[in-house]
């Protein structure tokens, strides 16, 4: 009796546990740990499966039946294409404001800002694809505003997404365009702000507004829109604050 009771619970334990699968920009996997475990202290019976990606690739895969059921964008523009397409319940909702930072392993200048970029000592910068990473597109924006695209461009490795950046910027460039969110990850502690990174002056390229919304998929698991909810209240927004974001 007491084994067919254990698999009687084991089995309504299955059943009643919800699954969530969200699709989150590469630049929020230093704050969606902590955002995933407070929620769950709330909905412990819930597994959350998080995908990390780029915007664009992440948009693209919902447009081709990925089964998400939310979005955390890097910015508003790929959300609104996928609400303008009919997949999404609402349009989508500011729910942090993303910054650029200049980061290298090694001492640097960095009273030059951007001018940083166009010392020779600098040959290789990494910086996200501006064609699918909001992030990069910013870096491309910030460089030209401040004039030194043009010096800068020759020197760019470009990667897959904003967190690929960093790892470049660790171990293969002199330079990373990164999230400033990186920096305070708990690997990033050992790197000072004015010796190893900088943040990049908001006056060089448009704020980052970074968009949430909920998938036409999530109508069938309400926890979503609890999950939704959570980043947009004050709990949620706290904790992206001290990532480094603009709330």
């Amino acid at each position: 009796m007491i084994r067919i009771s254990l698999l009687v619970l084991l089995v309504m334990q299955t059943l009643t546990a919800q699954q969530l699968t969200i699709a989150v920009a590469a630049n929020v996997s230093y704050a969606i740990e902590e955002l995933k475990g407070e929620f769950l202290k709330a909905h412990p019976e819930t597994k959350i499966d998080i995908i990390l990606g780029s915007s664009g690739k992440l948009s693209a895969q919902i447009q081709h039946g990925a089964p998400y059921g939310l979005f955390m964008s890097a910015d508003m523009q790929y959300p609104q294409s996928l609400f303008d397409r009919g997949l999404a319940m609402a349009p989508p909702q500011v729910y942090a404001q993303g910054a650029l930072a200049l980061f290298s392993v090694s001492p640097r200048d960095f009273t030059l800002g951007l001018g940083l970029l166009a010392d020779q000592e600098v040959e290789t910068i990494a910086l996200a694809n501006p064609k699918t990473a909001p992030y990069g597109q910013a870096a491309i924006e910030a460089m030209e505003d401040a004039e030194v695209l043009a010096i800068a461009r020759p020197k760019f490795i470009f990667s897959e997404s904003i967190s690929q950046t960093l790892s470049y910027a660790l171990t293969a460039v002199h330079i990373g365009i990164i999230s400033k969110a990186a920096l305070y990850s708990h690997r990033m502690q050992a790197y000072h702000e004015g010796v190893h990174w900088k943040e990049i002056d908001i006056k060089h390229y448009e704020p980052i507004k970074q968009g949430i919304i909920l998938l036409k998929t999530s109508h069938e698991e309400p926890l979503y829109k609890a999950f939704y909810d959570f980043v947009l209240s004050g709990t949620g927004q706290g904790i992206l604050k001290k990532y480094g974001y603009i709330i």
